[in-house]
């Protein structure tokens, strides 16, 4: 029983992980109560339980979701990567503009739509949130912040956080309201 309780929170520290959103900094793309996949080797070989990269393979970049430990009180946040080291970045109005480019941002029916990076995700700005910058990412560290960028307690308040307290790779809402779903994030 031992050895099975043992692989099982090897697994969960280091392999795959679930995580239940506690507020609604990441609306409209993830919702209060959504249950997260979790891929914690999506950056890297970490040891159990202390949190350290003992092998770092991929870098996170603008656009990915991540979980990772507040800087402020080690809490476990879900936050979109905006910027990372050496990226020149500024916000207003919760617009980014990274290394001189600002961040496109489609108005459609449904809602906006922002590009970053590879990804093109729902954002939500109304009341978009403290600005920031213009400031240089330093090596090792990305700023973070949610797709709910009025309603968001994010790097443009904690800062940069280093790429240790990254965890890993959100990937999929598995469950919504209580019902299977199977959302890419």
């Amino acid at each position: 029983m031992a050895t099975v309780v043992a692989v099982m929170l090897l697994a969960r520290t280091s392999l795959a992980d679930h995580y239940v959103v506690p507020s609604g900094s990441m609306e409209p793309t993830i919702h209060v109560g959504d249950r997260i996949l979790v891929d914690k080797r999506a950056f890297g070989v970490r040891l159990p339980v202390v949190d350290t990269y003992v092998l770092p393979t991929t870098e996170p970049k603008p656009g990915d979701v991540v979980v990772l430990a507040s800087p402020e009180n080690d809490a476990t946040l879900l936050k979109r990567v905006v910027a990372g080291p050496g990226d020149m970045v500024t916000v207003k109005d919760g617009r980014v503009t990274l290394n001189g480019q600002e961040a496109p941002v489609t108005h459609e029916p449904g809602g906006d739509y922002e590009e970053l990076g590879d990804t093109r995700h729902p954002l939500r700005l109304g009341f978009g949130g403290p600005d920031f910058g213009p400031a240089r990412v330093p090596d090792g560290h990305y700023l973070v912040m949610g797709d709910n960028r009025g309603n968001s307690h994010d790097g443009r308040v904690f800062g940069f956080v280093a790429r240790d307290a990254i965890r890993g790779r959100a990937v999929r809402v598995f469950l919504r309201n209580g019902d299977l779903a199977w959302k890419s994030l």
